[in-house]
């Protein structure tokens, strides 16, 4: 009777490792799936587990786990001497396009921001809106802005890993700003207090407002989302020209390759300025 290779693996896992059996049960699955594919997973070379990894239909998040598998699976082969060439060294994982951002039009955005005054607490909305299209904050950023923040025509903020960041505000979102202000009536420490535990408005509930706020502009819900407003900050800053580093700085990224997503917005453009630009483009074709 030949030996299960995949089932010593998994006994191994739950004895020694410690493996939960939810993670047993995906590794079996994984690492049968590849088998059948394969064949004799204790033959299979580099090539045939990266062309088996490149064929598959399953999303990135999934494929990445079948890798996770089969290199643990090789690497108890190696280590109890079963196998004497790991064939998931070096292993490549296939290159899956990135999901563009979504975003809203610019015309889209101003119909949101003119349906907040049709919702209860309209001005403290129609404020938040203006914040985050104006300066690109994360949701969290927002909700939890200190009285402390504002300086008149800029926002400090407190980011990820304790980084601070200067975030200009246009006249559009000082104003809404003030307005809410005069109306705010609290002594908190938060610009946008609430009774919530933390004590300022809470992601759930600016989420479920903003729904709310779409609806009304007659935008479907789906498309409308605190980071999809960030989003069209950012894309839409990028498709009127402005640097890609200055971006990355308002965002608050710690890498440029993060920032680069918005770049999905400039074929359009690209096209544009040659259109405009280039000394032939204006002239008709004549017939031959």
């Amino acid at each position: 009777m030949a030996i299960n290779h995949i089932e010593i693996f998994l006994e191994a896992m739950s004895a020694e490792k410690g493996r939960s059996q939810k993670t047993l049960i995906a590794y079996s699955s994984d690492l049968k799936a590849a088998q059948n594919e394969i064949g004799d997973l204790l033959n299979a070379t580099n090539e045939d587990i990266q062309n088996y990894l490149s064929h598959l239909p399953d999303k990135p998040s999934s494929i990445a786990r079948k890798a996770s598998a089969l290199r643990s699976f090789y690497k108890f082969l190696m280590l109890e001497k079963i196998i004497t060439k790991n064939p998931t060294a070096n292993l490549e994982l296939p290159k899956r396009g990135r999901a563009l951002p979504k975003y809203l039009s610019p015309q889209e955005i101003e119909l949101l921001i003119s349906s907040a005054g049709d919702t209860k607490n309209s001005v403290r909305l129609r404020c938040m809106i203006e914040l985050l299209y104006a300066s690109g904050l994360r949701v969290s950023e927002l909700c939890e802005l200190p009285m402390s923040a504002n300086l008149g025509d800029k926002l400090l903020i407190h980011g990820k890993g304790a980084k601070e960041r200067l975030v200009p505000m246009h006249e559009a979102a000082q104003y809404a700003l003030h307005k809410w202000l005069e109306l705010r009536d609290s002594d908190s420490k938060y610009i946008f207090p609430s009774s919530a535990h933390d004590g300022h408005i809470t992601r759930d509930g600016f989420f479920k407002i903003l729904k709310k706020c779409a609806l009304l502009a007659g935008i479907d819900q789906h498309r409308v989302s605190p980071h999809v407003l960030r989003h069209s900050f950012a894309s839409h800053l990028l498709a009127g020209g402005a640097n890609l580093r200055v971006i990355q700085t308002m965002l608050g990224h710690e890498d440029i390759s993060t920032t680069q997503i918005y770049t999905h917005v400039l074929p359009e453009k690209l096209r544009d300025t040659v259109e405009k630009a280039h000394p032939l483009a204006h002239n008709k074709i004549k017939d031959l």
